[in-house]
C-alpha cells in the first residue's frame, strides 16, 4: 500500500526539480510551464498541482513574466500590439497584459519615430511608396496604424525643421 505513495511523491519531486530547472533558465508564464512538464513526460495532473505549488511559494509568478517579457520585447523595438499578442500566446489574459505594457512606461511614439530614424532616411520619407513600407514596418513590428502614421508625420517634420 506504501509503494503507492511513495511513487506519487516520487513523481512529484521529479516534476518539482524539472520545473524548476527550467525556471532557473529563464521566467515562464503558468501555461508555458505546465506545456513545458507535460512535453517532458509529466502528468497533466502532476504538472498542475507543480506549477500550482510554485506559484504559491513565488517562484512562478505570471505578472513577473509578463512585465518581463514586455519590458524586454520594448526595449528589442517591438511596439504594443506585438507584445500584447506575444503575452497571449503565452497565456497571459488581457488585464495582466495591460498591467505589463504599463510598467514599460513606453512613449511608444518616439519608440516608433527612433526606429524609422534608424532604418530609413527622412528625406526618403517623402515617397508615397517608402512612407507605405515604413508604415507596413512598424505595423509589423506592433504598432498601431496611428502611431505608424504620427512617428512619420514627426520624422519629415522634424527634418523639415
Amino acid at each position: 500500500m506504501d509503494g503507492g505513495a511513495g511513487r506519487e511523491s516520487e513523481r512529484l519531486a521529479d516534476a518539482s526539480r524539472l520545473a524548476l530547472a527550467l525556471l532557473t533558465r529563464r521566467e515562464r508564464s503558468r501555461d508555458e510551464l505546465i506545456r513545458a512538464l507535460i512535453a517532458r513526460g509529466t502528468s497533466p495532473d502532476d504538472a498542475e498541482t507543480m506549477v500550482a505549488q510554485l506559484s504559491e511559494r513565488g517562484w512562478q509568478d505570471d505578472d513577473r513574466f509578463a512585465g518581463a517579457l514586455a519590458r524586454t520585447r520594448a526595449a528589442a523595438g517591438y511596439g504594443p500590439e506585438r507584445i500584447r499578442y506575444e503575452l497571449s500566446r503565452h497565456g497571459i489574459d488581457e488585464l495582466a497584459s495591460a498591467d505589463a505594457l504599463a510598467s514599460c512606461e513606453a512613449d511608444w511614439r518616439a519608440r516608433a519615430e527612433a526606429l524609422l530614424a534608424r532604418r530609413y532616411r527622412a528625406d526618403a520619407l517623402v515617397d508615397p511608396a517608402v512612407r507605405a513600407k515604413a508604415i507596413a514596418f512598424l505595423v509589423r513590428r506592433g504598432f498601431d496604424l496611428q502611431t505608424a502614421r504620427a512617428a512619420i508625420a514627426d520624422v519629415m517634420q522634424s527634418d523639415s525643421d
